[in-house]
């Protein structure tokens, strides 16, 4: 750690004073102690967090030294670390009055507006920081001002403020995964592509950008370009585990799961063993039916992570895919177990229910479900097929009053023709599938996956040609 031999010295004189102040803290009387050598050992107990330890540093620096500003500034910071803020802006505001702002004070104060939630002062004196700033390195500090325009939820400021960091350091991967963030709460991943791919037009070899760019691309389901831009950082960087891991994942979205194991695995090869790694590995292995491989890798990720409902909810599906459908519903209920409020488990627990034609059950897991994320087509679509079973009638008295009070389920209108025609209602049926034509032609014509009895029906036929 030091090379030279004065830094040894120094190193030397620091443990000395420590064990010398470490017996003043227990009552053993201390002779004058010079202020650089008070001031390391502060900053030695900041520096590692010990804070409570920093400050009675502090205060025996000023019994001696109470003109010094240092001292008082870091005291502040050791009650900062504290968590006595206000206590801490007080001796701040006293430091204010000997007129000696210096870039330090004013990281100081803004880190303590920080704690406070209090975002715009903070920023306020980040910029003071700024302004005050001589050859210090400025990017991290305007990575700082970004984080306090995300708790403002003002992510487009905190996106002009972020490339400003990147234009300081075009090495501040932190900047980088914040811009991403940024978008990720606009929604606007178009422009994070535009975004990203500019940096890397100026910075072709950056790693983290390329893995941004990919994930960017993943949001808006383009995987061949989110491949793509994967391939690069690695090709950059090829022990980048979180870019295998994404690889993974975008193989795993295409069906190409033999391609998504491989990446599965070289991620655990760089960043050790991972429960979800583990646990779409054996989604992996499900997909192609190889389901003892399939059991083997979710038990494993089971192992290391034994409340991990995703594979608990794996090992149940395939239960029930070998006929086991009764000790399948034990396993998903225990998916649940660990993980409540998941509508996606419930959906399946209702399926699993429906098989076992326990239908009390599995009507009361599909209403659940639908509860929780009442914009869930393909559970609304199975739990009115279970209601139409039995009755036409009470099925479209379900369905109209979830469309009452859930407007935005896009399959609810196509269930609604189906129905129509099931009671006799030929005319409305095919009113309503106009209508759906004219607002979306594609999932309108999902009527005939729906019931493809209507594909005999020459009047369906020829509006859906229209």
């Amino acid at each position: 750690m030091f090379d030279d031999e004065d830094d040894d010295s120094g190193e030397k004189f620091l443990k000395e004073d420590l064990e010398q102040f470490e017996s003043y803290l227990k009552g053993v009387q201390i002779g004058f102690m010079d202020s650089d050598r008070i001031e390391a050992i502060v900053d030695h107990y900041l520096v590692n967090g010990n804070f409570s330890k920093a400050k009675v540093a502090a205060d025996y620096a000023l019994t001696h030294f109470s003109y010094n500003h240092l001292f008082h500034l870091r005291k502040a910071q050791a009650l900062g670390g504290l968590g006595k803020l206000n206590e801490a802006l007080e001796i701040t505001d006293s430091i204010e009055n000997f007129g000696m702002l210096s870039f330090e004070y004013f990281l100081t104060k803004a880190s303590l507006f920080s704690q406070l939630r209090d975002s715009k002062n903070a920023i306020k004196n980040y910029n003071l920081a700024i302004e005050a700033a001589g050859d210090e390195d400025l990017d991290d500090i305007y990575l700082d001002i970004a984080m306090e325009y995300q708790n403002l939820g003002n992510f487009k400021e905190a996106i002009i403020i972020l490339k400003t960091a990147l234009m300081v350091n075009s090495e501040n991967e932190g900047a980088l995964y914040e811009i991403a963030f940024c978008y990720d709460q606009l929604g606007d991943y178009n422009l994070a592509i535009e975004c990203y791919s500019q940096f890397i037009d100026e910075n072709p070899y950056s790693f983290t950008a390329w893995y941004n760019l990919g994930n960017a691309y993943s949001k808006i389901e383009n995987y061949e370009k989110a491949l793509w831009a994967y391939d690069y950082s690695i090709l950059i960087n090829s022990n980048f585990g979180p870019a295998h891991f994404n690889i993974a994942n975008a193989y795993l979205s295409k069906e190409k799961f033999y391609k998504a194991i491989e990446h599965f695995n070289e991620c655990m090869r760089i960043d050790g063993d991972d429960a979800t790694a583990y646990c779409y590995i054996g989604e992996c292995y499900e997909q192609v039916n190889e389901l003892e491989l399939s059991k083997h890798h979710y038990k494993r990720s089971l192992e290391l992570a034994p409340m991990f409902s995703e594979a608990w909810l794996g090992l149940g599906i395939v239960e029930d895919i070998e006929g086991n459908t009764n000790e399948a519903i034990i396993l998903i209920e225990k998916a649940l177990e660990f993980d409540p409020t998941n509508s996606g488990i419930m959906h399946v627990l209702a399926g699993a229910f429906e098989k076992i034609e326990d239908f009390d059950k599995a009507i009361e897991f599909y209403k659940k479900s639908l509860e929780i994320n009442p914009n869930d087509e393909e559970c609304l679509s199975d739990y009115i097929e279970l209601l139409t079973e039995f009755s036409p009638q009470q099925a479209f008295s379900v369905l109209r009053e979830f469309m009452d009070e859930h407007e935005s389920n896009k399959i609810s209108s196509i269930l609604e023709i189906n129905l129509f025609w099931l009671l006799g209602q030929k005319d409305e049926a095919l009113h309503l599938f106009s209508k759906c034509l004219k607002e979306n032609g594609e999932k309108a014509r999902s009527i005939f996956e729906i019931n493809p009895n209507l594909l005999d029906d020459q009047d369906f036929l020829n509006i859906s040609k229209d």
